[in-house]
């Protein structure tokens, strides 16, 4: 097929070629679409090795040909032999920015981003037009950490009308991860497009939002006037309180002091202005993110508790629907509709015959709060929850809108491109146990893209298992589900294995009954992959004097200590006691300053892990993996490995933000 000579192929060859070609890039085509489901895009890619085949059967210098099946070859995972038939293509056809391209999206799967880019600018520099070689630098630079440059990039792409999902994808990756001191017109519109996207994780982008809401409100500044009317007009910061949890002292007053000017207003008014709607709305959904973790004056909670006196009031008058929109819409800014007294009346309508613009907020605030009530009556762990008073039962952390963008995959390839394993002798659908699942996003996630995987997600949290339950419904997910520990405890000892464990976030303290390195050595078959983080969060100098506050006070963890305990920490700002835990996302929202502080994560748990896997007879480390994603060579994690569990503390790996995976040898 690579033949290293030239050889004589007749006229009508020459075109059967070059028709065989054509419906190869169309099959090819097929085979990268983003629509397509995994197993077509599988046999879209077969065809066209098919085709290529036969093309180079009748003519083997084909550069395009060869240059083809390296591409198809790359998707499979075989990197060698695309490097090959790329440089093969070259050899046959000397300045092709194609191929250059091509070496380049090889150079970055075998994580070499500074080869990558001198592939892509090789390409731009015998094609000055190719998009698909500019996108490469941008995600050569993006890998190398150089975020801004990259962002950059993304953002000329955008300009040029290339509304391609990986490259909104690719923006906001670095939009995550860049700091921005300097905000400008430039950057806020970035940020709208952003947000505009549907498909994109905007969780992901909440620092980014708050810096530049940060400038653009001059929130340093102590004598800055905030104006209710440009507020509202303000299409950044709507879409940011509709789509993200900004993690900012500053902002966090900018909403709370936006929330009061709203309500002030109506209560001089006594209406709500059709100005202030999609800003109150805004608000409503944002607040109800947080978990209500803004703190309201005395006078504002004594003017909502007269508000929530008057749609009660309504109700008794039986006033139709259209007469409670306005105050529905103030009560929602300060607390949980579905926690109102007026509750129960609410539920006479369905959701869609609320007005379209309030549905949002409906659905948080209420609806969505039913059915995950609903789900946990099935749970024995609701029992707990008896007792609590309404605004203290706990809430799903963290809170996220979208899935993050992924080609749709199969577990059997990661395992076979990734981590090197043999997959012949698997099942055709695999069985994976996702412990600490949280609130499910990566769960999700996983059974989302992955299509040859059942899922089982695990939390301590009936408030993650409950609101993930209903996210898996709503996106039409039908193999994963969400149980709690003691579910996922039976479901193991009735003899069930798994082929693939991931560790998220690990047992509290509460769950000293539970040991989550004997589940993993009973529930893992022979073969199967143990992925885990070994980084350990929420240990800064804040977390542990409140912790140590908690256990001196007896504190339970009710709405009104969480905040009372949030106050202290806002109030003093500016020691340096306060400044890491300021900048942690859990902590602008009651979820997760009551995860951090009443459910801290047990190192003990993750130790026990690595001293089970730290058995070469049994375990084999396969992979290992900095914060960023890249490589690490296995020898000396493994020493690592091997003297922690000989109890020398100098190698620790716990604390270090790595990612590794090891696979069960019998």
């Amino acid at each position: 097929m690579q033949a290293q000579y030239n050889v004589q192929v007749p006229d009508s060859h020459k075109a059967e070629v070059a028709r065989l070609l054509i419906e190869a890039n169309l099959a090819y085509s097929e085979s990268n679409h983003p629509q397509r489901r995994y197993i077509e895009r599988i046999k879209a890619r077969q065809g066209c090795r098919q085709l290529l085949n036969q093309a180079l059967t009748m003519q083997p210098d084909h550069a395009g040909a060869l240059g083809l099946l390296g591409r198809v070859e790359m998707d499979d995972g075989e990197l060698d032999r695309a490097a090959s038939l790329f440089e093969s293509s070259l050899k046959h056809q000397p300045e092709q920015p194609q191929q250059y391209c091509n070496l380049g999206y090889w150079a970055l799967k075998t994580e070499r981003p500074a080869k990558a880019e001198a592939y892509f600018l090789k390409a731009l520099d015998l094609d000055r037009q190719s998009a698909a070689a500019f996108c490469g630098v941008a995600h050569a630079k993006r890998e190398q950490g150089q975020f801004d440059v990259a962002y950059l990039h993304y953002r000329k792409l955008i300009q040029l009308g290339m509304d391609w999902p990986s490259v909104y994808s690719g923006m906001l990756k670095c939009a995550a991860r860049i700091e921005v001191h300097q905000a400008n017109h430039e950057l806020a519109l970035d940020a709208i497009a952003l947000l505009r996207r549907e498909e994109l994780p905007h969780q992901e982008i909440g620092r980014f939002c708050a810096a530049i809401l940060r400038q653009q409100y001059d929130l340093d500044n102590p004598n800055a006037e905030v104006f209710l009317d440009a507020a509202a007009e303000d299409e950044l910061l709507i879409l940011a309180l509709e789509k993200t949890l900004m993690p900012d002292a500053g902002i966090e007053e900018l909403v709370t002091l936006l929330r009061r000017s709203v309500l002030a207003e109506v209560a001089h008014t006594v209406s709500l202005r059709d100005e202030l709607q999609p800003l109150t709305l805004a608000v409503a959904r944002y607040v109800d993110r947080t978990g209500y973790a803004l703190v309201a004056a005395d006078d504002e909670q004594n003017l909502i508790d007269t508000i929530n006196n008057s749609i009660a009031a309504q109700f008794a008058v039986r006033e139709p629907l259209e007469a409670l929109v306005g105050s529905v819409m103030v009560s929602a800014m300060y607390g949980a509709l579905f926690h109102q007294d007026f509750a129960v009346q609410l539920g006479q309508w369905s959701l869609t015959e609320w007005p379209a613009a309030l549905q949002g907020v409906m659905a948080a605030s209420y609806y969505d709060r039913a059915l995950d009530e609903a789900t946990k009556q099935n749970f024995e762990e609701k029992a707990d929850e008896l007792c609590l008073a309404r605004s203290d039962v706990p809430q799903a952390w963290p809170s996220w809108n979208h899935l993050a963008y992924h080609a749709e995959t199969s577990l059997k390839a990661i395992m076979a491109q990734e981590l090197g394993l043999d997959t012949a002798d698997l099942a055709g659908t695999l069985r994976m146990m996702i412990c600490g699942a949280q609130s499910g996003q990566r769960a999700l996630e996983l059974a989302h893209y992955l299509d040859d995987v059942e899922v089982i997600a695990v939390d301590e949290s009936l408030a993650n298992v409950a609101t993930a339950t209903r996210r898996a419904e709503e996106l039409g997910l039908t193999n994963i589900v969400f149980w709690p520990w003691s579910v996922a405890r039976r479901f193991v000892a009735d003899g069930h294995q798994v082929h693939w464990i991931e560790v998220g976030r690990l047992p509290s303290p509460a769950m000293a009954d539970l040991s989550l390195a004997a589940l993993v050595s009973e529930a893992s078959t022979r073969g199967a992959v143990v992925h885990m983080h070994t980084a350990v969060e929420e240990q800064t100098r804040g977390d542990a004097e409140i912790r140590q506050l908690i256990r001196a006070h007896n504190l339970q963890p009710t709405r009104d200590s969480l905040r009372r305990l949030r106050r202290m920490a806002l109030n003093n700002r500016q020691d340096p006691l306060w400044q890491d835990l300021l900048k942690e996302e859990d902590f602008y929202g009651l979820g997760g300053c009551r995860d951090r502080w009443f459910r801290p994560q047990d190192v003990k748990q993750l130790k026990d892990l690595m001293g089970l896997v730290s058995n070469e007879v049994e375990w084999k480390l396969v992979k290992a993996s900095d914060q960023d994603g890249h490589s690490l060579a296995l020898a000396p994690v493994a020493r690592q490995v091997r003297a922690e569990a000989l109890g020398s503390q100098v190698q620790s790996l716990v604390g270090q933000p790595l990612s590794v995976y090891f696979v069960r040898r019998r």
